[in-house]
């Protein structure tokens, strides 16, 4: 775990945005001991809104997935973090990709009790889907996949792992 993980884990802003003016850490470094969560994994995960802002602001992709596919959005839903989920959403973070197992962060946060959250997902889920299809049509570039976890994804598939036999 990187200085900037456990900045973004603690919440400590003014530490996030010192290690990022200096150029110290790699906003999308993926840490392999906690499933390849970045810094705004951590961030969203535990409800810190102003560090997944200004992590997004130095190029932290909000597309970028843990190993079982989770995205900053999947934590946001797990712990009940609507202002994150808001704020992503504001964005144009992608709040509608399934994980591993099929689950969007609309579920996760169902299954979690989350109200709020499944809410305000399930609307923001077709206006995701909406700005995508236009941004399409009007050519505009959108950071929405994660081509390392497709690949690890499609590996898997090959190799007869499917989402009924993995676990986040």
């Amino acid at each position: 775990m990187t200085e900037l993980h456990q900045a973004a884990a603690a919440g400590d802003f003014d530490q996030v945005e010192a290690i990022l003016a200096q150029n110290k850490c790699n906003p999308n470094q993926r840490d392999i001991d906690w499933s390849y969560k970045t810094p705004l994994h951590w961030a969203a995960a535990k409800g810190h809104t102003e560090t997944v802002r200004v992590l997004i602001e130095h190029g932290a992709r909000p597309s970028l997935r843990t190993e079982y596919g989770w995205s900053p959005a999947h934590f946001a839903a797990e712990s009940g973090r609507l202002a994150v989920l808001r704020l992503l959403h504001s964005l144009h973070a992608p709040i509608d990709k399934e994980d591993c197992c099929g689950d969007k962060p609309a579920r996760v946060a169902e299954i979690y009790g989350h109200h709020d959250c499944v809410r305000f997902l399930k609307k923001a889920e077709i206006e995701c889907q909406a700005y995508r299809k236009m941004a399409a049509q009007k050519g505009i570039s959108m950071d929405d996949t994660d081509e390392e976890w497709a690949e690890h994804s499609k590996e898997n598939e090959e190799n007869g792992i499917s989402k009924s036999h993995t676990q986040t």
